[in-house]
């Protein structure tokens, strides 16, 4: 592996080859010769953060490579063809902070948070696993065993393992519908070969941003040419054989098979698709403690500006658990709190979701309470609670939200916005999620005037989108627990939500 050594006159007589952007104050974005891109955010402070932010993830899986993104994730930072696995955890350690590697559906990250001083360090540790993994047999055994015990703490908790259920019912079980971790049945199958090729596939430098927070931008574009211009860009596919170009996942959202080719490098720029379904799915456990319901609609992708108002919604709604010590500014005037909360007594939990994706999200509520079973008072079924749920979804299309509630919704959403930005490390991730996603930096002034432009209408203009009548929206709904939602199809009906 190259050593970082490039002086700094060397590195900005090379720039004249690179691609320089300055999209948002105190933002710099260069595109290196081989398309990878490089972000830095500029903040004061001691303590430094460095990522890798790949467009890979669990959605891009195929029936060959279902689990490689989880494996991924786990083997990061073993051995390579230049460390030993204690020469790895030494130089990890050595750094003073934080570094790790996290895969989601449509993103994979290697990031490290650490003093000023270690982000060449940091980085070449970075580049040494995505480029050099040795991926020994020893290695991944240990980490089958791992996964077999992940599964068995996933499918012991409801919270954890429904969500999941929801995407595979939500999209037919492929794309966003893929599991993100490895299904039980191909632990086995995985191994070297098959992590090389979702790797050679995807892990690509034009589907590569590495964004920095605490360094000189010059210094970040120096380090990434050098460990990472060894990485060539796909050839370009001609115009007729692509779909429309598709963006990633989004921190700050978050809050709130392809044409058959056959190069693989040419299959890294097509766009996967993933189709909505809907659907309905019942788990019978006659030992869970609590009835679990999930209903879930598509929302919106990323780039449409309606996940401003989806994202508002959510808020409005709130919710969580049916005991908080907590006061307005943890959403305790939500209505989730209010309407339903502080009304059953029967019902543990009760929030709003929003797992927000490229070109979908799923919107939706769901709730946990005392199932009505022999031996227990004052519980209930889910075709009990489930017409509880759909009201709170009527009151949005067809009662405006007065304007002083919207007001509120809306002001609590930016400051969690920005209050999540304080913390250096989701800094650097939100920066290099949306070079991903977007290309530039979204400023926190823009999106906050999307979110001060919102109206009464526009909320019931969304949800007339995402779970009106002549939306053609299929909901989502999961059951988990003693009974199922019997009739479900029913109480939609009855409220005049969905098709």
């Amino acid at each position: 592996m190259r050593r970082a050594g490039l002086s700094l006159t060397h590195c900005r007589a090379s720039r004249r080859a690179f691609s320089t952007h300055v999209p948002d104050p105190g933002c710099q974005l260069t595109t290196l010769p081989n398309k990878i891109r490089v972000a830095t955010q500029t903040t004061p402070g001691h303590f430094s953060a460095v990522g890798l932010y790949i467009d890979a993830g669990s959605r891009f899986e195929s029936p060959s490579t279902s689990g490689s993104s989880h494996f991924l994730d786990r083997m990061a930072f073993k051995t390579t063809s230049n460390r030993t696995e204690e020469q790895m955890a030494d130089a990890v350690q050595s750094l003073g902070g934080q570094i790790l590697c996290s895969s989601s559906r449509e993103s994979i990250m290697y990031q490290s948070s650490h003093f000023d001083r270690g982000t060449p360090q940091a980085l070449s540790l970075i580049a040494d696993t995505v480029l050099n993994p040795s991926f020994l047999p020893e290695e991944i055994e240990a980490h089958r065993d791992a996964a077999r015990y992940e599964i068995r703490e996933l499918s012991s908790k409801p919270e954890q393992i429904i969500p999941e259920i929801l995407h595979s019912v939500a999209y037919g079980g492929t794309g966003l519908g893929n599991p993100l971790m490895c299904p039980e049945e191909r632990i086995d199958s995985i191994n070297g070969s098959t992590l090389r090729a979702f790797m050679k596939q995807w892990y690509r430098p034009e589907r590569m941003v590495v964004a920095g927070a605490g360094m000189p931008h010059e210094q970040l574009v120096e380090l990434t040419d050098t460990f990472f211009s060894s990485l060539k860009a796909a050839p370009e596919l001609d115009a007729s054989n692509q779909q429309q170009p598709r963006a990633r996942l989004s921190r700050y959202a978050s809050f709130l098979y392809p044409n058959s080719v056959s190069d693989d490098s040419a299959l890294a720029n097509v766009t996967l698709g993933s189709t909505y379904t809907g659907g309905h799915h019942f788990i019978y456990d006659r030992s869970a403690e609590f009835n679990h319901l999930y209903v879930g609609f598509e929302g919106a992708g990323i780039h449409d500006d309606d996940i401003y108002a989806l994202a508002t919604m959510q808020v409005l709604l709130g919710g969580g658990g049916s005991f908080s010590a907590g006061g307005p500014g943890k959403g305790m005037y939500s209505r989730l709190y209010t309407h339903i909360l502080n009304r059953y007594p029967q019902i543990d939990h009760c929030a709003s979701f929003h797992h927000i994706y490229t070109d979908s999200s799923l919107f939706g509520l769901f709730a946990s309470f005392v199932p009505a079973v022999k031996g227990r008072r004052g519980g209930d079924s889910p075709r009990d609670i489930l017409p509880i749920l759909v009201h709170q979804l009527s009151l949005l299309l067809y009662q405006p939200v007065p304007a002083d509630e919207l007001q509120r919704a809306k002001n609590q959403l930016k400051s969690s916005l920005t209050m999540a930005l304080e913390s250096r490390a989701v800094e650097v991730e939100d920066l290099g999620r949306q070079i991903l996603v977007h290309g530039r930096k979204v400023s926190m002034d823009e999106m906050v005037e999307k979110i001060d432009r919102l109206g009464p209408s526009d909320i019931t203009e969304v949800a007339q989108r995402v779970f009106g009548l002549q939306s053609g929206n299929k909901p989502t709904v999961v059951c988990l627990g003693h009974d199922d939602a019997a009739s479900w199809e029913q109480v939609f009906q009855k409220y005049h939500v969905a098709h």
